[in-house]
């Protein structure tokens, strides 16, 4: 490995930072956070987490040994949280605000409030040695988060403790990160409450749906573009939109009347299936003047998740003429989709939200069995699905099944 100097690597930090700057969604600039951080201090490991309320959650997790060991080169989904106190590194740096590095994970006096849980080490096979600990800090020193960064290794790759270079590198990259971190912060917080909304409206769905819809999008579409090649800036300019549009497939529901949104019994007509199919356009409506590539995404997601891959009939609501569209009224004559006409975006969310959707019980069905589930929606691999597509959802169906486990539909979440 070549070695830089401290120059280069501050060079480095700048450069990196103006890449974060054209980050819109919050849990993709985190992710690359961890990365970045880890390649400025040539670490093996490391883990970051948010803060909520009175808890950590854990966003992301990376580890260069365990990854080469298992057959996609990914870790296993994990989400866990634990309370900010000083009984662990992390509850302790959120608590006071100020970093810990560790030479030694195992050799903790225990004179020390905190401790290090070895239980991810057993279950990895790992061995975790010098530990770095760092809040991630708005300008004003609110705590948003915790960055963990685990084995420092010199240029033959073995491990050692993060000296003060190191500190300084992680110190400067987070100070130049804060303002794009705050940013995103309350842009993830006004999407939240405009979703929240739309889920107090539709008791069909519910927010844990739109957030698993969005993870196993972005799940899907990273294996879609590791089998079709697609190279590292374009696959993460449009993970970091697609998590966002993702979220919007149905927002359009707001805008469909309470009598049939929350009819129980007995099953719509005809009539009011039509209406309720117009959610696609009014979702697309919102976005249809937008200006970021978000937008033109999030336009995409909401207008086409429904249409059908064999372009077959029940597909909607096609190449729809929005001069003709008027919300309360049923969708006009439009002509249909089929195979790449529809996008991208569109044919990734309509895996994921079908797949979703049938292993969740709602007033109106109960859910499936996860293996019924996956079953249908391969045999509708060609049909109503992009046979590409479900072939990417097969292969991380592991993370797929643990992000259902992680995100219940009875999950506490608060403003």
């Amino acid at each position: 490995m070549k070695s830089i100097s401290r120059e280069e690597k501050l060079q480095n930090i700048l450069e990196v930072s103006r890449k974060f700057s054209h980050i819109q969604d919050l849990d993709v600039l985190l992710e690359h956070l961890l990365t970045e951080a880890r390649k400025i201090v040539n670490a093996d490991a490391g883990s970051i987490y948010i803060v909520k309320g009175k808890k950590l959650h854990i966003k992301y997790a990376q580890n260069e040994t365990v990854s080469s060991r298992t057959p996609n080169g990914k870790l296993p989904y994990i989400y866990y949280s634990f309370p900010i106190d000083e009984k662990s590194m992390a509850g302790y740096v959120a608590l006071t605000g100020k970093e810990l590095n560790i030479p030694d994970a195992y050799s903790l006096s225990p004179d020390l409030p905190f401790s290090f849980n070895r239980q991810s080490d057993i279950e990895n096979s790992y061995h975790s040695q010098s530990v770095f600990t760092m809040p991630l800090k708005t300008a004003n020193g609110k705590v948003l988060g915790i960055l963990q960064i685990i084995n420092a290794c010199d240029e033959n790759k073995k491990i050692i403790a993060f000296d003060k270079d190191a500190e300084l590198f992680l110190f400067q990259l987070a100070a130049n990160a804060a303002q794009i971190l705050e940013n995103a912060y309350l842009a993830d917080e006004m999407v939240y409450r405009m979703l929240l909304m739309s889920a107090f409206r539709d008791p069909k769905e519910t927010y844990p749906h739109v957030e698993r819809v969005a993870l196993i999008s972005v799940e899907i579409y990273d294996r879609w573009a590791h089998n079709h090649a697609v190279p590292e800036a374009e696959r993460n300019l449009f993970r970091d939109r697609l998590r966002i549009a993702s979220k919007f497939h149905d927002i359009g529901k707001v805008g469909i009347s309470d009598i049939i949104l929350k009819k129980t019994q007995p099953r719509l007509d005809c009539h009011e299936r039509a209406m309720m199919k117009t959610h696609t356009c009014i979702g697309a409506k919102m976005f249809l003047n937008g200006f970021s590539d978000s937008d033109a995404m999030a336009f995409e997601v909401a207008l086409h998740h429904h249409e059908r891959w064999d372009g077959g009939a029940d597909g909607y609501p096609g190449k729809v003429d929005f001069s003709k569209f008027v919300v309360g009224e049923p969708l006009p004559e439009f002509e249909l989709m089929k195979g790449e006409e529809i996008p991208l975006s569109a044919r990734i969310v309509s895996v994921a939200d079908v797949f979703d959707a049938l292993t969740h019980r709602r007033y109106y069905k109960d859910s499936w069995k996860t293996e019924e589930a996956l079953a249908a929606i391969a045999d509708d691999s060609g049909r109503r699905f992009d046979p590409d597509v479900v072939q990417a959802f097969m292969e991380v169906k592991e993370q797929i099944l643990s992000i259902l486990a992680q995100h219940p539909d009875d999950e506490e979440f608060s403003l």
